[in-house]
């Protein structure tokens, strides 16, 4: 069973989601101050955290700042509908998704589940294959990766994007592609999510001798993972 983490003041909201993601089998554990998502990151007592942006006394950015010091424990984030500066905010921080709130518990669901599966924490039979791109290393079985011979630090979403730039290695791969085989869902207009993963997993990987990043994006279409 999966323990979730529900950070959230609204009360109200919080007892809905609580009795719905309880029913469909989560162990979910709510509190109203993100202090709380800080121990329990640093303690490693839970799968997964769902963290409101408007939080009481510490909002939830720099609560998300936190953590990502001290764990790479899955987040979504709860967010503003149409507050675009928070959400890519979050991404850029190490949120693997967000929701726009008001949201329905059967939304929230099945990101958690999506999340989830991409962290490797709900899936049984993983492959234990190992992929190589270049310098690039990729654990399927474990989801780690290695980069010039370095272990990465990734969270668990940029690890999926990665891994499908690195099974396309040297080739374009879509957009639309990326978000159906990393995130499990079509892509949507105006959804820039994969964009700021990429730009967080480019500053992990640096630059190439030329001054260039090692994946080569194409307007409007997709991303390259250079292998030479």
């Amino acid at each position: 069973m999966n323990k979730v983490l529900l950070i959230d003041d609204d009360v109200e909201l919080t007892t809905l989601l609580q009795e719905y993601l309880t029913e469909e089998g989560y162990e979910v554990v709510t509190e109203t101050d993100g202090r709380a998502a800080i121990a329990a990151a640093a303690g490693n007592t839970v799968d997964i955290i769902v963290l409101d942006i408007m939080m009481p006394r510490m909002n939830g950015i720099e609560v998300l700042q936190r953590i990502r010091k001290l764990s790479q424990v899955p987040v979504l984030m709860l967010t503003a509908r149409g507050d675009d500066i928070d959400r890519i905010s979050g991404l850029n921080l190490g949120a693997d998704d967000y929701v726009p709130k008001p949201c329905s518990p059967g939304e929230l669901a099945a990101r958690l589940r999506a999340i989830l599966r991409r962290a490797g924490q709900a899936a049984t039979g993983a492959s234990t294959d190992t992929l190589r791109a270049g310098q690039l290393v990729i654990h399927s079985g474990s989801r780690t990766a290695e980069w010039r011979g370095e272990a990465l630090d990734l969270t668990g979403t940029e690890f999926s994007l990665l891994e499908v730039l690195a099974r396309g290695a040297g080739q374009l791969v879509s957009k639309q592609d990326i978000s159906k085989r990393a995130f499990g869902k079509p892509l949507t207009p105006f959804d820039r999510r994969i964009d700021v993963h990429i730009s967080s997993v480019r500053q992990k990987l640096g630059l190439r001798e030329d001054g260039q990043s090692w994946i080569q994006s194409v307007r409007g279409q997709g991303y390259q993972l250079l292998v030479d």
